[in-house]
């Protein structure tokens, strides 16, 4: 009895310190393992890059022209030539101003100018006090701060209206209103939002902006020349399952929702949901 009590002990002894082994092997094999590992990114390293047109514009006015509402402006910054167009603000050849960013648009087509700029970067106006407000004349494309929405409704970094939705800031623009008894203009569509709600309505307007697989749609930014930019009636947002192309001229058809709200401070006046886009080309 002796012995078999001695060889159980025994026994015993031998597999603890076998568990023992494996356990610091595998401990090891941890350690190794995250030492091979790069470091994890700090917040610095994993904050989005910037957005084109997000720097300063600063720089000496070469050429000007006002057309349809706005002042186009060839700057010539330290980084080159750029056009920015703003709107109508006075300034004159051999200024040094400084422009609130934008929104870069490239390839863009004026219709009142009737010419195509390979770039223009549409700035809400001159930077005032801190980069924010007017100076030298001028309507702020949106109400309240102009500050980075980030990636929400409608998406991407862009002005915000006080309804906390993303904006995009106005366009120089002259679109035709769709056809038929429910086509309407985008003005049309804010001034009458509480007539047409939960109703079928039809506009014919430029994709200005998309944002892609947002809750399970996509959100389309519609701008047809019409509405207000000071209270940020002149940019429809649109939810649909269709991918139009930035730049397209479409019409649009789908029903009509007055005030929604879908909660994190974004709420819009009107909104199309449901929507079918078909290019007008």
């Amino acid at each position: 009895m002796k012995r078999l009590i001695a060889g159980l002990v025994v026994m015993v002894i031998i597999l603890g310190a076998a568990a023992l082994l494996v356990m610091q092997k595998h401990k090891n094999s941890q350690v190794a393992n995250a030492q091979a590992r790069p470091a994890a990114a700090t917040p610095a390293a994993m904050s989005p890059k910037p957005v084109p047109g997000a720097d300063a514009l600063t720089g000496t006015v070469k050429e000007t022209m006002d057309s349809g509402g706005y002042t186009y402006v060839l700057l010539a910054t330290e980084k080159g030539e750029t056009w920015v167009a703003a709107p109508k603000t006075v300034v004159k050849v051999g200024q040094k101003v400084s422009f609130v960013p934008g929104m870069v648009m490239k390839n863009f087509k004026s219709e009142t100018l009737n010419r195509t700029f390979d770039e223009v970067v549409f700035s809400p106006g001159l930077a005032g006090a801190g980069g924010r407000g007017m100076a030298g004349g001028g309507a702020c494309p949106v109400k309240g701060d102009r500050k980075p929405a980030g990636m929400g409704m409608g998406g991407g970094q862009a002005p915000m209206n006080s309804s906390g939705r993303v904006v995009v800031p106005p366009l120089d623009l002259k679109i035709a209103k769709a056809q038929g008894e429910n086509g309407y203009s985008v003005a049309e569509l804010y001034a009458k939002g509480k007539e047409l709600d939960k109703k079928k309505v039809k506009v014919h307007a430029k994709v200005v902006k998309v944002s892609l697989s947002i809750m399970g749609k996509n959100w389309v930014h519609l701008q047809d020349g019409t509405g207000d930019p000071n209270n940020g009636t002149h940019d429809l947002v649109v939810t649909t399952q269709h991918k139009p192309t930035v730049g397209e001229i479409v019409t649009v058809e789908g029903i009509l929702y007055a005030d929604k709200d879908f909660g994190a401070g974004y709420r819009y006046d009107v909104i199309i949901e449901q929507a079918t886009i078909n290019n007008s080309k």
